[in-house]
């Protein structure tokens, strides 16, 4: 690898970290030495590149600090390729409509090799099964994901009364079968999981969680790795069985 590539590469993975990198940590993923990595921090630091942190300790990039656009590589289009299929297999119409949006703004900045490629990708993802028709509209709700506020629904589970719950969503899933929305519950006063098709109306409130969706999926999440045998989000069928 060259050093200019190299270089860049570091900037790269300080800018995908969310907290500070170790020396030890670029030197693996760029495979070379870590006296290498101490070299091109300091020539990044010499040429105006805001890198933070010493030896021993880490390095992270300082806000607000960007590169020119870079071109992807024929790898990453696939992977990008491949996420934008299965979203527009598994979203709402929203979705699917803006995913193929993106792939249409993204095969218009590539050079011709790299579109050809991109738009003919050889990854497959295949559709899932005919999914449960949703009542409420999935664009209001992911709003209510993004802008952090509480949602009141009626949930209804087969074979009993429907209820009303505020809840407070955390992350949407997008199984095969179904599509999960994780939250913490006040009525249970606790996480719950929820089947979109199960909810028969949703209201999104003007209100706030007294605790934002980062530290809430933190906990969520610590929740989920405290029981037994769990891999959260990694088996659609219990997650899907498991929502109320």
């Amino acid at each position: 690898m060259r050093r200019a590539d190299r270089l860049l590469q570091i900037i790269q993975v300080m800018r995908r970290a969310r907290g500070p990198v170790s020396g030890g940590a670029i030197a693996s993923e760029l495979e070379v030495s870590l006296r290498t990595v101490y070299r091109d921090i300091v020539a990044l630091q010499a040429s105006g590149v805001p890198v933070r942190g010493e030896a021993g300790i880490g390095y992270v990039l300082e806000d607000g600090y960007d590169l020119p656009p870079l071109m992807f590589n024929a790898e990453e289009l696939e992977i990008v390729m491949l996420g934008l299929r299965m979203a527009e297999g598994r979203g709402d119409a929203a979705i699917v409509r803006t995913a193929r949006d993106a792939v249409a703004k993204i095969a218009s900045v590539l050079p011709g090799g790299l579109r050809d490629g991109f738009l003919d990708a050889p990854l497959y993802a295949p559709p899932p099964g005919v999914l449960p028709a949703d009542r409420i509209e999935l664009v209001r709700l992911r709003e209510a994901l993004r802008s952090g506020y509480k949602v009141e629904i009626l949930y209804q589970v087969p074979g009993r009364a429907p209820e009303r719950r505020v809840i407070w969503p955390i992350v949407l899933a997008f199984f095969e079968r179904a599509r999960v929305l994780a939250a913490w519950c006040e009525l249970r006063n606790d996480f719950r999981n929820f089947r979109t098709d199960r909810m028969l109306e949703m209201i999104v409130l003007e209100a706030r969680p007294p605790r934002g969706r980062k530290r809430l999926y933190a906990e969520w999440q610590a929740a989920l790795m405290a029981e037994p045998d769990c891999r959260p989000l990694d088996h659609a069928e219990t997650e899907v069985q498991a929502a109320e």
